[in-house]
């Protein structure tokens, strides 16, 4: 690895003199400046006195003007004979890249990756043990893209930033284009939390990574997301482009029981049952699923049809529809049943349905007031149907998958 040093040392009537700039050709035929401020240096033994330049040399892994730099991993800023006290690395627009030091402040590294194709121009200071300095400059040009990777959040689609959210949020990032440093993306997608909590990542497919706690978000929990996929490279030549964030904060805990053998959905906020709601659902051989749902859309009207579950039915206006699974899993509104229907018969192609009106514009119905009193990440769980546990990947679910298998896949 090629380093510069940059920074005099005493060396004739050079060394003499204070504030000096010395303009030195690189190997690729650039130039670089580095600037060294002088102090007292006062000999014993009957020597004279005199400025003297700082000892600390300021070096750079990469050469002035180099090109194709990665992204990560290649530069990094180090001192000799003294200690860095500021580094600055900025982009075009400006912007400054995060860095961290060493410990003993003789080395610092970007916290965050480098934007592909991007020219960078970087200063920084180190300061010897007299308290002289040297100030080094550098530029460096990262290497371009063949293609890039776009990230999208499905929540973010639903809620406004800083917007309030249920307690089973999952924050679920699907990618355009397959992933195989799936760990490096990952981690490039931070989960900060107040009060902090541990989150994980957990991966299905190579398209998909779902990111939650081992139990449901505390009430009152502030998260952001920091979306750092900018520069990581996803595959061979492919490398994100997201450098953004944004925040929710957690509501009130709502996990409601859909009870299947009593055709009761029990709605319990923050630990007391606050309405018992008559429902229907699956008939015979079209059983909803069991399992934790997590509302990902609400409707306040819909069209439906069987197309995406083989069954023949087309109904243009559904009320009161709160999506539960990718695959066409809604609880909604229902005004075709006749009223006996709700908490006594299965009668619906696997959705869960409460008792409405047509245009669902009558407030006093339990799907309205269902409706008005559900919130995006709000929790709807299954139990004692004849059908499986939904899979954790069918919508936001991810709480059907055992927290010791959750981050295995990443």
């Amino acid at each position: 690895m090629n380093r510069r040093r940059w920074g005099a040392r005493r060396n004739g009537a050079i060394a003499g003199l204070a504030g000096f700039v010395m303009v030195v050709a690189t190997a690729c035929g650039g130039t670089s400046k580095a600037e060294s401020s002088g102090g007292d240096d006062k000999g014993g033994g009957g020597g004279t006195g005199g400025d003297a330049a700082a000892a600390v040399s300021v070096e750079f892994t990469t050469e002035d003007g180099a090109e194709s730099v990665a992204t990560w991993d290649e530069f990094s800023v180090g001192a000799e004979d003294g200690t860095l006290t500021e580094v600055t690395v900025t982009d075009p627009e400006g912007t400054e890249v995060p860095g961290e030091f060493t410990e003993d402040s003789t080395g610092w590294s970007p916290a965050e990756h480098f934007a592909n194709d991007t020219t960078y121009e970087v200063t920084a200071k180190g300061e010897d043990a007299e308290g002289r300095e040297t100030v080094g400059t550098t530029t460096f040009t990262t290497v371009a893209a063949e293609a890039t990777l776009d990230t999208n959040s499905h929540l973010w689609t639903w809620i406004d930033e800083g917007g309030t959210v249920g307690v089973g949020t999952v924050i679920s990032v699907t990618f355009d284009k397959p992933v195989e440093n799936t760990a490096a993306i990952a981690d490039a997608i931070r989960v900060n939390t107040d009060p902090a909590v541990e989150v994980k990542p957990h991966w299905f497919g190579n398209q998909r990574v779902d990111f939650r706690p081992q139990e449901y978000w505390e009430p009152g929990t502030e998260v952001t997301v920091e979306f750092r996929t900018r520069g990581v490279e996803a595959a061979p030549g492919v490398y994100g482009t997201r450098y953004n964030e944004r925040s929710f904060v957690v509501g009130h805990r709502q996990v409601s029981t859909v009870d299947i053998d009593t055709l009761t959905m029990d709605v319990e906020r923050d630990g007391e049952v606050i309405r018992s709601i008559p429902v229907t659902a699956g008939a015979p051989g079209k059983d909803t699923w069991n399992g934790k749902m997590v509302v990902s859309e609400m409707f306040t009207e819909t069209r439906m049809d069987g197309a995406t579950v083989g069954y023949d039915y087309d109904i243009p206006d559904v009320p009161h529809a709160i999506r539960l699974s990718t695959s066409g899993t809604f609880l909604h509104g229902n005004y075709w049943s006749t009223p006996g229907t709700f908490g006594n018969h299965l009668d619906t192609h696997g959705c869960i349905g409460l008792q409405d009106v047509q245009g669902g514009n009558d407030a006093s119905t339990q799907a309205a007031w269902f409706y008005q009193n559900t919130r995006i990440g709000d929790v709807i769980e299954v139990v004692n149907s004849d059908d499986d546990v939904i899979a954790p990947d069918n919508g936001l679910n991810g709480w059907n998958l055992d927290w010791s298998q959750w981050g295995a896949g990443q």
